[in-house]
């Protein structure tokens, strides 16, 4: 079965409140810190669109869990990005020890300037390619550990690969959509960026949802 992509992009609008939870999650998005609710109420909306009930959306209630999911989806990303993390640490912290020594100098800056972006490009490809997969399975179980049972993970990936890379590849195309939102005056993007949010939760929500009914 195929998504519903118009849905994905207009759903939101449905709701009678919509216009004051897309404001109040616009003006939180932009809040350091306070902005993790925003990542736990798009966890809620993803999760609503894999049980298909997809509106309303969520209320802008139970803050502090919101802020804990939000919370725990970024610690989920911060750990898969530990390999870029890792590659940088070793490549710039070596450049100190060895810039006396031309020879060795010579070595790192080959390192630094091939090899190190291009494990770290494709490490960052293959974080596009799981990390939503690990935010779907952290949504639906509710289990922070559940984002790194990686034969799951895998297994969900592959069985839905059509829908999933279809979902992956039209949230970047809300992000670049929501980035004309800067067009008024950088106030809209707070708005677009939200929404962009809300529809990527949706897309993926509704891999999780075919993957149920094909499974």
């Amino acid at each position: 079965m195929t998504l519903d992509i118009g849905r994905s992009f207009t759903y939101m609008f449905e709701d009678e409140s919509w216009i004051m939870k897309i404001v109040i999650g616009g003006i939180l998005l932009f809040i350091p810190i306070v902005n993790f609710m925003v990542m736990g109420y798009m966890l809620e909306a993803l999760k609503r669109s894999a049980d298909g009930m997809d509106i309303p959306l969520p209320e802008w209630d139970d803050f502090g869990a919101k802020l804990l999911t939000g919370l725990m989806a970024f610690v989920i990303a911060l750990i898969y990005a530990i390999p870029v993390l890792l590659v940088a640490c070793c490549t710039f912290g070596l450049l100190p020890l060895v810039a006396q020594n031309e020879t060795l100098m010579d070595m790192a800056g080959v390192i630094t300037a091939f090899c190190a972006p291009c494990l770290s490009a494709l490490w960052l490809i293959v974080m596009v390619l799981i990390v939503p997969a690990a935010w779907i399975r952290y949504a639906v179980t509710g289990q922070f550990m559940s984002a790194f049972q990686f034969g799951e993970l895998f297994g969900f990936i592959s069985a839905n690969v059509a829908n999933y890379i279809v979902a992956l590849i039209l949230a970047g195309v809300a992000g670049f959509v929501a980035g004309f939102g800067t067009i008024a005056c950088f106030v809209g993007v707070f708005f677009t960026g939200f929404w962009a949010l809300l529809v990527m939760g949706h897309l993926f929500g509704q891999v999780q949802r075919e993957s149920l009914t094909t499974a």
